[in-house]
């Protein structure tokens, strides 16, 4: 089977109502990220922190996958397919993809403030973590997503795992948040590289495939594209 791997980013689940960056009116319009996605936001206010991500949960539990992401799940039937997403939601899983690497952690999960590998996971119904909810290590939970200025710890198996790709597919991220925008770099050289967005992006890499289109629409492309040369 052809080795692909794809690196999916917001706009992968916008179509199934989950906010991006990107969006005019969107969720983080609404908030500073240096109020609700740091380390210092949440030493300076835990409880502001705490209710923007179990907003974000509540908005996720609501959301269902896309097409775009049933058709990924889809083709793990034809090849050897992985993913790497830069997003938080679990809609990948929910489509039904079972190699997901989440870069920037999981909405689902929680974890110890003081401990990285305590990770806990969230019960549907019981989605909110409150100020006082403790990790079993004593200290207060937090959630289990990595803030700007934090390390990306799954960033070197990402990195493994593109350099073994012989398609590499990139969907509705604007490869402007490193270091997950400098994966594409580590694709080797030559191989066929699709990127599937409406937006414009600006990607420095020779033989770019630009597909200008939604998730939904442009995985759809996509297998036709891939069919025609495996």
């Amino acid at each position: 089977m052809k080795k692909i791997v794809v690196l999916t980013g917001a706009g992968m689940s916008a179509e199934s109502g989950i906010s991006t960056f990107r969006d005019s009116g969107g969720l983080w319009e609404q908030y500073r990220i240096e109020d609700v996605a740091t380390p210092e936001a949440f030493s300076r206010n835990p409880q502001l922190v705490l209710d923007f991500y179990n907003m974000r949960r509540r908005e996720l539990l609501k959301a269902s996958p896309n097409k775009g992401h049933a058709g990924l799940a889809e083709m793990q039937d034809e090849y050897d397919i992985s993913i790497i997403t830069q997003n938080v939601d679990n809609l990948h899983e929910k489509a039904g993809s079972r190699r997901v690497l989440h870069l920037h952690g999981e909405l689902m999960k929680a974890r110890s403030s003081v401990n990285p590998d305590l990770i806990i996971d969230i019960d549907p119904e019981n989605p909110e973590i409150k100020l006082g909810d403790k990790a079993p290590d004593g200290s207060q939970m937090r959630p289990h997503i990595v803030w700007f200025g934090e390390a990306v710890p799954m960033m070197y198996e990402a990195e493994r795992e593109v350099g073994k790709a012989e398609v590499l597919v990139v969907i509705g991220t604007s490869l402007n948040v490193y270091p997950a925008a400098g994966l594409v770099h580590y694709a080797p050289a030559g191989i066929p590289v699709y990127l599937i967005d409406p937006q414009e992006v600006a990607v420095h890499r020779q033989g770019v495939h630009f597909i200008k289109k939604g998730a939904s629409e442009g995985v759809a492309e996509l297998r036709k594209l891939l069919k025609e040369i495996i």
